[in-house]
């Protein structure tokens, strides 16, 4: 009947009318994330080196401190290669991009800074040379290692399968890495930017010593985890320093950018302070919004009904490593029949030496279906 073929017209004009409406909406959304990412950067390095409160290295005066072109500069790489990979739709170069960025932007305030001392005949480098090298020595050990892992999943981040096809939100997805690199970079960029310059003091070895305690912590839970990914047991990792953390490498993520801002403190004054936002910055990315919170999210949904993954949750610490928790086995939720009633036992501890079920179930079985862990 008309009025039926009419309904269904106007109907379906409705539905692609309200499609076409989130499209633009998500679109706006995604220009304005990209547009903040860069004033918050370029407002960020001024705050920092603002001539006569951040005491920095001005550049051209009608420009501003060389650490706002630091900012700038940072984006402007993400955009470069957003390009291509906005045309060939790949996300393969992502990571890679990022720890590229790292090692560009610390090296070239580097440069500058010492052309300008060595203009004013000051050699005093020491602490902006030690603390750059430190950057560059990470970037390379963590680009590495995110490349490999992208190798292995076949180039493909199933972080980027529902923006790639839209061009403001990948763009936003790459200004935003650029303001993250710039903000966990902030302190040490200050230290290469700033004009004067202190003997190295208590703070500075204390801040070195920290970076390489949260170095060792990253580089060896990363090992830890790539090694029980090769068994592909299908479960979640409980080696090593797992055994005491659920998410070590962030731990020692964290704890290198505190190292980082430490070696800094002797130094700062007025608006370099703005430099706690770098370990600040971090912290809070990582358990709060795209590490810790993601990667719970999908072990949840993995192993979630799994009364042994649920008993680790309960003994494991989720960031610092801490000794295991003792609990009851009460607690645990009993796999039969979706039973949740608590089993009236007696308190018991997991060993650290002593082989969980889970662990005793995988030797049992050495064919265990493969399966990527978080």
């Amino acid at each position: 009947p008309p009025g039926v073929f009419i309904g269904r017209i106007l109907r379906r004009s409705v539905l692609l009318s309200l499609g076409a409406f989130a499209a633009m909406q998500n679109t706006v959304i995604a220009i304005a994330a990209s547009l903040t990412s860069l004033a918050v950067a370029l407002g960020i390095a001024y705050a920092a080196g603002y001539p006569g409160v951040g005491n920095q290295l001005a550049g051209s005066a009608a420009v501003g401190p060389v650490i706002a072109y630091a900012a700038g500069f940072a984006v402007v790489i993400q955009w470069i290669v957003f390009v291509p990979a906005y045309i060939y739709q790949t996300e393969t170069y992502y990571d890679l991009t990022g720890s590229i960025t790292y090692v560009i932007i610390t090296l070239g305030t580097l440069i500058y800074r010492m052309a300008y001392s060595n203009r004013l005949e000051q050699t005093s480098n020491i602490r902006p040379i030690v603390s750059s090298v430190l950057v560059v020595i990470w970037a390379a050990r963590l680009g590495s290692f995110l490349v490999r892992r992208i190798h292995r999943a076949g180039g493909k981040d199933g972080r980027f399968d529902k923006i790639k096809p839209s061009f403001a939100a990948f763009l936003a997805a790459w200004t935003i890495q650029g303001l993250w690199v710039f903000l966990t970079l902030l302190s040490v960029l200050i230290l290469n930017t700033t004009v004067e310059d202190k003997e190295l003091q208590w703070s500075d070895y204390l801040g070195w010593c920290v970076w390489l305690v949260g170095f060792s912590l990253e580089v060896i839970s990363d090992n830890q985890k790539s090694q029980f990914n090769e068994l592909r047991t299908g479960k979640w990792v409980e080696v090593g320093l797992w055994k005491y953390s659920r998410h070590p490498n962030y731990f020692g993520e964290i704890i290198i950018w505190v190292g980082q801002w430490i070696v800094g403190t002797s130094i700062y004054t007025g608006g370099q302070w703005v430099s706690v936002l770098s370990p600040l910055f971090v912290t809070l990315l990582l358990t709060k919004i795209t590490g810790i919170p993601m990667l719970e999210k999908r072990a949840d949904e993995k192993w979630g009904t799994d009364p042994d993954y649920q008993r680790y949750k309960k003994v494991v610490s989720v960031l610092l490593p801490l000794p295991r928790r003792v609990i009851s086995d009460a607690y645990n939720l009993h796999s039969s029949g979706g039973d949740t009633t608590p089993a009236p036992v007696s308190p018991t501890r997991v060993d650290f030496d002593e082989p969980t079920p889970a662990q005793n179930s995988q030797a049992a079985n050495s064919s265990v279906t493969a399966g990527r862990n978080p």
